[in-house]
Protein backbone atom coordinates (compact mmCIF):
# COMPACT_ATOMS: atom_id res chain seq x y z
CA UNK A 1 0.00 0.00 0.00
CA UNK A 2 2.89 2.35 0.88
CA UNK A 3 4.53 1.51 -2.45
CA UNK A 4 1.36 2.47 -4.41
CA UNK A 5 1.03 5.74 -2.53
CA UNK A 6 4.70 6.53 -3.23
CA UNK A 7 4.20 5.91 -6.97
CA UNK A 8 1.08 8.17 -7.03
CA UNK A 9 2.90 10.97 -5.15
CA UNK A 10 5.88 10.78 -7.50
CA UNK A 11 3.59 10.90 -10.58
CA UNK A 12 1.77 14.02 -9.36
CA UNK A 13 5.07 15.71 -8.49
CA UNK A 14 6.55 15.01 -11.92
CA UNK A 15 3.37 16.25 -13.67
CA UNK A 16 3.40 19.52 -11.73
CA UNK A 17 7.07 19.94 -12.50
CA UNK A 18 6.42 19.48 -16.23
CA UNK A 19 3.63 22.08 -16.16
CA UNK A 20 5.87 24.50 -14.22
CA UNK A 21 8.74 24.10 -16.68
CA UNK A 22 6.41 24.49 -19.64
CA UNK A 23 4.83 27.60 -18.14
CA UNK A 24 8.27 29.16 -17.48
CA UNK A 25 10.18 28.19 -20.63
CA UNK A 26 7.39 27.56 -23.19
CA UNK A 27 4.45 29.78 -22.20
CA UNK A 28 3.37 30.36 -25.80
CA UNK A 29 3.05 26.64 -26.37
CA UNK A 30 0.76 26.17 -23.38
CA UNK A 31 -1.38 29.20 -24.19
CA UNK A 32 -1.65 28.36 -27.87
CA UNK A 33 -2.96 24.91 -27.05
CA UNK A 34 -5.48 26.30 -24.59
CA UNK A 35 -6.60 28.81 -27.21
CA UNK A 36 -6.85 26.00 -29.78
CA UNK A 37 -9.17 24.03 -27.49
CA UNK A 38 -11.30 27.13 -26.86
CA UNK A 39 -11.49 27.82 -30.61
CA UNK A 40 -12.61 24.25 -31.28
CA UNK A 41 -15.31 24.53 -28.62
CA UNK A 42 -16.56 27.79 -30.14
CA UNK A 43 -16.85 26.08 -33.54
CA UNK A 44 -19.16 23.37 -32.21
CA UNK A 45 -22.69 24.28 -33.42
CA UNK A 46 -25.03 25.08 -30.55
CA UNK A 47 -27.82 22.67 -29.76
CA UNK A 48 -30.72 23.55 -32.10
CA UNK A 49 -33.11 25.89 -30.34
CA UNK A 50 -36.16 24.03 -29.08
CA UNK A 51 -35.39 21.06 -31.33
CA UNK A 52 -37.48 18.86 -29.05
CA UNK A 53 -40.21 21.44 -28.45
CA UNK A 54 -42.95 23.17 -30.43
CA UNK A 55 -43.22 25.98 -27.91
CA UNK A 56 -42.24 28.69 -30.41
CA UNK A 57 -44.91 27.60 -32.90
CA UNK A 58 -47.56 27.43 -30.19
CA UNK A 59 -46.51 30.79 -28.73
CA UNK A 60 -46.80 32.39 -32.17
CA UNK A 61 -50.24 30.98 -33.02
CA UNK A 62 -52.06 30.77 -29.66
CA UNK A 63 -52.90 34.51 -29.37
CA UNK A 64 -54.71 34.18 -32.74
CA UNK A 65 -57.00 31.38 -31.52
CA UNK A 66 -60.15 32.38 -29.66
CA UNK A 67 -62.89 30.61 -27.73
CA UNK A 68 -66.42 30.99 -29.04
CA UNK A 69 -69.52 30.70 -26.85
CA UNK A 70 -72.92 30.68 -28.53
CA UNK A 71 -76.41 30.49 -27.14
CA UNK A 72 -79.73 29.83 -28.76
CA UNK A 73 -83.21 29.60 -27.39
CA UNK A 74 -84.20 26.01 -26.82
CA UNK A 75 -87.83 26.13 -25.80
CA UNK A 76 -89.05 22.99 -24.09
CA UNK A 77 -92.40 24.53 -23.20
CA UNK A 78 -95.10 23.23 -25.61
CA UNK A 79 -97.43 25.99 -24.39
CA UNK A 80 -95.04 28.88 -25.08
CA UNK A 81 -97.31 30.26 -27.80
CA UNK A 82 -100.08 30.70 -25.20
CA UNK A 83 -98.01 32.57 -22.60
CA UNK A 84 -99.68 35.89 -23.43
CA UNK A 85 -103.20 34.41 -23.57
CA UNK A 86 -105.34 35.79 -20.66
CA UNK A 87 -107.32 32.54 -20.38
CA UNK A 88 -104.10 30.53 -20.17
CA UNK A 89 -102.76 32.87 -17.48
CA UNK A 90 -106.03 32.52 -15.52
CA UNK A 91 -105.65 28.74 -15.20
CA UNK A 92 -101.85 28.35 -15.17
CA UNK A 93 -100.64 31.66 -13.80
CA UNK A 94 -97.84 33.89 -15.03
CA UNK A 95 -94.97 32.06 -16.70
CA UNK A 96 -91.85 33.91 -17.71
CA UNK A 97 -90.37 33.36 -21.13
CA UNK A 98 -87.03 33.02 -19.34
CA UNK A 99 -88.24 29.64 -18.18
CA UNK A 100 -87.42 28.39 -21.64
CA UNK A 101 -83.82 27.25 -21.48
CA UNK A 102 -80.93 28.53 -23.58
CA UNK A 103 -78.68 25.94 -25.15
CA UNK A 104 -75.00 26.86 -24.78
CA UNK A 105 -72.46 25.64 -27.33
CA UNK A 106 -68.68 25.84 -27.26
CA UNK A 107 -66.26 26.19 -30.14
CA UNK A 108 -63.11 27.88 -31.32
CA UNK A 109 -62.09 30.40 -33.95
CA UNK A 110 -59.03 31.93 -35.58
CA UNK A 111 -58.24 35.63 -35.96
CA UNK A 112 -57.40 36.21 -39.63
CA UNK A 113 -57.33 40.01 -39.66
CA UNK A 114 -56.00 42.51 -37.13
CA UNK A 115 -59.24 44.49 -37.42
CA UNK A 116 -61.39 41.75 -35.89
CA UNK A 117 -62.24 39.18 -38.58
CA UNK A 118 -62.47 35.66 -37.17
CA UNK A 119 -62.81 32.37 -39.03
CA UNK A 120 -64.70 29.42 -37.56
CA UNK A 121 -66.94 26.51 -38.53
CA UNK A 122 -70.46 27.26 -39.70
CA UNK A 123 -71.86 24.59 -37.42
CA UNK A 124 -70.33 26.38 -34.40
CA UNK A 125 -72.49 29.47 -34.92
CA UNK A 126 -75.47 27.90 -36.67
CA UNK A 127 -78.82 29.18 -35.32
CA UNK A 128 -77.03 31.14 -32.59
CA UNK A 129 -78.99 33.95 -30.97
CA UNK A 130 -75.84 35.40 -29.45
CA UNK A 131 -72.13 34.86 -30.07
CA UNK A 132 -69.44 35.71 -27.53
CA UNK A 133 -65.73 35.59 -28.34
CA UNK A 134 -63.10 35.21 -25.61
CA UNK A 135 -59.59 36.30 -26.57
CA UNK A 136 -56.45 34.72 -25.20
CA UNK A 137 -55.71 37.85 -23.15
CA UNK A 138 -58.98 37.39 -21.24
CA UNK A 139 -61.13 39.98 -23.00
CA UNK A 140 -64.64 38.93 -24.04
CA UNK A 141 -66.70 40.63 -26.72
CA UNK A 142 -69.90 40.10 -28.67
CA UNK A 143 -69.48 39.05 -32.32
CA UNK A 144 -71.70 39.22 -35.37
CA UNK A 145 -71.73 37.03 -38.46
CA UNK A 146 -70.25 38.49 -41.65
CA UNK A 147 -71.29 35.46 -43.68
CA UNK A 148 -71.20 31.69 -43.76
CA UNK A 149 -70.88 28.83 -46.23
CA UNK A 150 -72.67 25.61 -45.22
CA UNK A 151 -71.20 23.78 -48.23
CA UNK A 152 -67.72 23.93 -46.70
CA UNK A 153 -68.80 24.47 -43.06
CA UNK A 154 -66.99 27.80 -42.76
CA UNK A 155 -68.11 31.14 -41.34
CA UNK A 156 -66.56 34.57 -40.80
CA UNK A 157 -67.28 36.62 -37.67
CA UNK A 158 -66.46 40.23 -36.80
CA UNK A 159 -65.63 41.79 -33.45
CA UNK A 160 -65.09 45.50 -32.78
CA UNK A 161 -61.47 45.26 -31.65
CA UNK A 162 -58.38 46.57 -33.41
CA UNK A 163 -54.69 45.56 -33.52
CA UNK A 164 -55.42 41.89 -32.96
CA UNK A 165 -52.80 39.16 -33.49
CA UNK A 166 -53.77 37.72 -36.89
CA UNK A 167 -52.50 34.27 -37.80
CA UNK A 168 -50.22 33.69 -40.79
CA UNK A 169 -51.23 31.24 -43.52
CA UNK A 170 -49.09 28.28 -44.55
CA UNK A 171 -48.39 27.28 -48.16
CA UNK A 172 -50.94 24.53 -48.75
CA UNK A 173 -48.89 23.00 -51.56
CA UNK A 174 -46.11 22.13 -49.11
CA UNK A 175 -48.27 19.93 -46.89
CA UNK A 176 -47.07 16.32 -46.81
CA UNK A 177 -48.30 13.18 -45.14
CA UNK A 178 -46.12 12.73 -42.07
CA UNK A 179 -45.63 16.45 -41.36
CA UNK A 180 -45.98 17.40 -37.69
CA UNK A 181 -48.99 19.59 -36.89
CA UNK A 182 -50.49 21.12 -33.76
CA UNK A 183 -54.21 21.54 -33.04
CA UNK A 184 -55.22 24.56 -30.94
CA UNK A 185 -58.70 25.01 -29.53
CA UNK A 186 -60.98 24.83 -26.51
CA UNK A 187 -61.85 21.13 -26.05
CA UNK A 188 -64.79 20.44 -23.73
CA UNK A 189 -64.59 24.07 -22.59
CA UNK A 190 -61.53 23.45 -20.39
CA UNK A 191 -59.63 26.37 -21.94
CA UNK A 192 -57.12 26.86 -24.71
CA UNK A 193 -55.24 23.63 -25.37
CA UNK A 194 -52.51 22.51 -27.76
CA UNK A 195 -52.23 18.91 -29.00
CA UNK A 196 -49.63 17.43 -31.33
CA UNK A 197 -49.76 14.88 -34.13
CA UNK A 198 -49.00 14.43 -37.81
CA UNK A 199 -50.82 14.82 -41.10
CA UNK A 200 -52.20 11.32 -41.56
CA UNK A 201 -53.69 11.82 -45.03
CA UNK A 202 -54.56 14.52 -47.55
CA UNK A 203 -57.58 14.97 -49.80
CA UNK A 204 -60.03 12.96 -47.73
CA UNK A 205 -63.55 13.05 -49.21
CA UNK A 206 -66.75 11.00 -49.40
CA UNK A 207 -67.10 11.40 -45.63
CA UNK A 208 -70.56 12.97 -45.65
CA UNK A 209 -69.40 15.88 -43.48
CA UNK A 210 -69.98 18.66 -46.01
CA UNK A 211 -70.77 19.14 -49.68
CA UNK A 212 -67.23 20.06 -50.73
CA UNK A 213 -64.72 17.81 -49.02
CA UNK A 214 -60.96 17.86 -49.36
CA UNK A 215 -59.96 17.30 -45.76
CA UNK A 216 -56.62 17.05 -44.05
CA UNK A 217 -56.70 14.02 -41.77
CA UNK A 218 -54.66 14.24 -38.57
CA UNK A 219 -54.11 12.24 -35.41
CA UNK A 220 -53.61 15.39 -33.30
CA UNK A 221 -56.27 15.15 -30.60
CA UNK A 222 -59.42 17.03 -31.66
CA UNK A 223 -62.40 16.95 -29.32
CA UNK A 224 -65.77 18.73 -28.99
CA UNK A 225 -64.98 22.43 -28.58
CA UNK A 226 -61.99 22.25 -30.94
CA UNK A 227 -64.26 22.90 -33.94
CA UNK A 228 -63.22 26.09 -35.72
CA UNK A 229 -59.78 26.09 -34.09
CA UNK A 230 -56.40 26.14 -35.80
CA UNK A 231 -54.31 23.32 -37.19
CA UNK A 232 -50.80 24.77 -37.52
CA UNK A 233 -47.38 23.65 -38.73
CA UNK A 234 -44.17 23.74 -36.70
CA UNK A 235 -43.58 27.35 -37.78
CA UNK A 236 -46.91 28.44 -36.28
CA UNK A 237 -48.63 28.97 -39.65
CA UNK A 238 -52.25 28.00 -40.31
CA UNK A 239 -52.55 24.69 -42.16
CA UNK A 240 -56.30 24.19 -41.73
CA UNK A 241 -59.44 24.77 -39.66
CA UNK A 242 -60.31 21.85 -37.39
CA UNK A 243 -63.79 20.72 -38.33
CA UNK A 244 -64.75 17.18 -37.38
CA UNK A 245 -63.67 13.93 -35.78
CA UNK A 246 -64.37 10.28 -36.28
CA UNK A 247 -65.58 9.01 -32.96
CA UNK A 248 -67.69 6.26 -31.44
CA UNK A 249 -67.89 7.81 -27.99
CA UNK A 250 -67.74 11.57 -28.61
CA UNK A 251 -64.01 11.83 -27.82
CA UNK A 252 -60.88 11.76 -29.93
CA UNK A 253 -59.94 8.42 -31.47
CA UNK A 254 -56.95 9.66 -33.45
CA UNK A 255 -58.89 10.56 -36.60
CA UNK A 256 -59.65 14.24 -37.00
CA UNK A 257 -60.38 16.32 -40.08
CA UNK A 258 -59.41 19.89 -40.92
CA UNK A 259 -60.44 22.09 -43.84
CA UNK A 260 -57.22 22.91 -45.73
CA UNK A 261 -56.04 26.50 -45.92
CA UNK A 262 -56.42 26.50 -49.72
CA UNK A 263 -60.21 26.15 -49.40
CA UNK A 264 -60.29 28.38 -46.32
CA UNK A 265 -58.73 31.31 -48.20
CA UNK A 266 -61.05 31.01 -51.21
CA UNK A 267 -64.19 30.88 -49.09
CA UNK A 268 -63.05 33.54 -46.62
CA UNK A 269 -62.16 36.05 -49.34
CA UNK A 270 -65.56 35.68 -51.02
CA UNK A 271 -67.45 36.00 -47.73
CA UNK A 272 -65.50 39.12 -46.76
CA UNK A 273 -65.99 40.65 -50.20
CA UNK A 274 -69.66 39.82 -50.82
CA UNK A 275 -71.06 38.14 -47.71
CA UNK A 276 -71.51 34.75 -49.35
CA UNK A 277 -69.85 32.27 -51.73
CA UNK A 278 -70.77 32.03 -55.41
CA UNK A 279 -70.26 28.69 -57.14
CA UNK A 280 -70.92 27.27 -60.56
CA UNK A 281 -73.74 24.75 -61.00
CA UNK A 282 -75.16 22.68 -63.85
CA UNK A 283 -77.81 20.62 -62.05
CA UNK A 284 -76.77 16.99 -62.10
CA UNK A 285 -76.48 14.21 -59.55
CA UNK A 286 -73.50 11.97 -60.15
CA UNK A 287 -71.74 8.94 -58.75
CA UNK A 288 -68.24 7.54 -58.95
CA UNK A 289 -67.41 5.42 -61.96
CA UNK A 290 -66.27 1.98 -60.79
CA UNK A 291 -64.21 -0.42 -62.89
CA UNK A 292 -67.32 -2.55 -63.43
CA UNK A 293 -69.34 0.44 -64.67
CA UNK A 294 -66.51 1.55 -66.92
CA UNK A 295 -66.37 -1.94 -68.39
CA UNK A 296 -70.14 -2.00 -68.98
CA UNK A 297 -69.91 1.36 -70.81
CA UNK A 298 -66.88 0.02 -72.71
CA UNK A 299 -64.72 2.96 -71.65
CA UNK A 300 -61.01 2.87 -72.34
CA UNK A 301 -60.06 4.35 -68.95
CA UNK A 302 -62.04 3.90 -65.70
CA UNK A 303 -62.12 7.58 -64.79
CA UNK A 304 -64.97 10.05 -64.84
CA UNK A 305 -68.30 10.52 -63.13
CA UNK A 306 -71.56 8.82 -64.05
CA UNK A 307 -74.51 11.20 -64.35
CA UNK A 308 -77.24 9.50 -62.33
CA UNK A 309 -79.93 12.13 -62.86
CA UNK A 310 -80.47 15.58 -64.36
CA UNK A 311 -82.48 18.24 -62.54
CA UNK A 312 -85.44 19.59 -64.49
CA UNK A 313 -84.91 22.98 -66.19
CA UNK A 314 -81.26 23.00 -65.07
CA UNK A 315 -78.36 24.11 -67.31
CA UNK A 316 -77.51 20.43 -67.80
CA UNK A 317 -80.99 19.60 -69.10
CA UNK A 318 -81.00 22.65 -71.38
CA UNK A 319 -77.63 21.55 -72.79
CA UNK A 320 -78.96 18.04 -73.49
CA UNK A 321 -77.11 16.02 -70.84
CA UNK A 322 -78.85 12.78 -69.87
CA UNK A 323 -78.77 10.21 -67.09
CA UNK A 324 -76.30 7.53 -68.12
CA UNK A 325 -73.81 9.96 -69.67
CA UNK A 326 -70.28 9.71 -68.29
CA UNK A 327 -68.62 13.06 -67.62
CA UNK A 328 -64.94 12.79 -68.62
CA UNK A 329 -63.59 16.36 -68.79
CA UNK A 330 -64.61 19.93 -67.91
CA UNK A 331 -62.89 22.61 -69.97
CA UNK A 332 -60.10 20.17 -70.72
CA UNK A 333 -59.56 19.18 -67.08
CA UNK A 334 -59.93 15.48 -66.38
CA UNK A 335 -62.75 14.35 -64.09
CA UNK A 336 -61.38 11.67 -61.77
CA UNK A 337 -64.50 11.00 -59.71
CA UNK A 338 -67.69 12.67 -58.49
CA UNK A 339 -65.81 14.67 -55.85
CA UNK A 340 -63.35 16.17 -58.34
CA UNK A 341 -66.27 16.84 -60.71
CA UNK A 342 -68.08 18.82 -58.01
CA UNK A 343 -64.95 20.83 -57.32
CA UNK A 344 -64.32 21.63 -60.98
CA UNK A 345 -67.89 22.75 -61.60
CA UNK A 346 -68.00 24.88 -58.43
CA UNK A 347 -64.99 26.87 -59.64
CA UNK A 348 -66.72 27.81 -62.92
CA UNK A 349 -68.19 31.29 -63.16
CA UNK A 350 -71.97 31.56 -63.55
CA UNK A 351 -73.28 32.85 -66.89
CA UNK A 352 -70.14 31.61 -68.64
CA UNK A 353 -70.02 28.75 -71.10
CA UNK A 354 -68.05 25.59 -70.35
CA UNK A 355 -67.25 22.62 -72.57
CA UNK A 356 -68.00 19.21 -71.05
CA UNK A 357 -66.63 16.07 -72.66
CA UNK A 358 -68.94 13.12 -72.11
CA UNK A 359 -69.09 9.47 -73.15
CA UNK A 360 -72.41 8.38 -74.62
CA UNK A 361 -73.15 5.21 -76.58
CA UNK A 362 -69.43 4.40 -76.79
CA UNK A 363 -68.71 7.81 -78.33
CA UNK A 364 -66.98 10.83 -76.83
CA UNK A 365 -68.67 14.15 -77.58
CA UNK A 366 -68.22 17.76 -76.42
CA UNK A 367 -71.27 19.52 -75.01
CA UNK A 368 -71.35 23.29 -74.39
CA UNK A 369 -73.14 24.19 -71.14
CA UNK A 370 -74.06 27.64 -69.84
CA UNK A 371 -73.05 27.56 -66.18
CA UNK A 372 -75.64 28.56 -63.60
CA UNK A 373 -75.33 29.74 -59.99
CA UNK A 374 -75.45 27.08 -57.31
CA UNK A 375 -78.67 27.47 -55.27
CA UNK A 376 -78.35 28.11 -51.56
CA UNK A 377 -78.82 24.99 -49.40
CA UNK A 378 -82.32 24.70 -47.98
CA UNK A 379 -82.55 25.33 -44.25
CA UNK A 380 -83.42 22.26 -42.19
Amino acid sequence: MKKLWLIFAQTVTISLAVVFVGQVFYPKFIHSNIQYIEDQISKVPPHPKNSDSYSDAAKKAMPSVVNIFTSKKNSNNPYEQFLDDPLFKHFFGEQSEDQSQHEISLGSGVIVNENGLILTNQHVIESAAEIQVALEDGRTVKAHVVGSDPDTDLAVLKIDFKNLPAITFANAQKNRVGDIVLAIGNPFGVGQTVTQGIISALGRNHLGISTYENFIQTDASINPGNSGGALIDTDGNLVGINSAIYSRNGGSMGIGFAIPVSIVKQVMEQIIRQGSVTRGWIGIEAQDLTAELADSFKLKNPHGSLIASVIKNSPAEVAGLKAGDVLLEINGLKVLDSSSMLGLISELKPNKQAILKIARNQREINVPVMIGRRPKPKAN
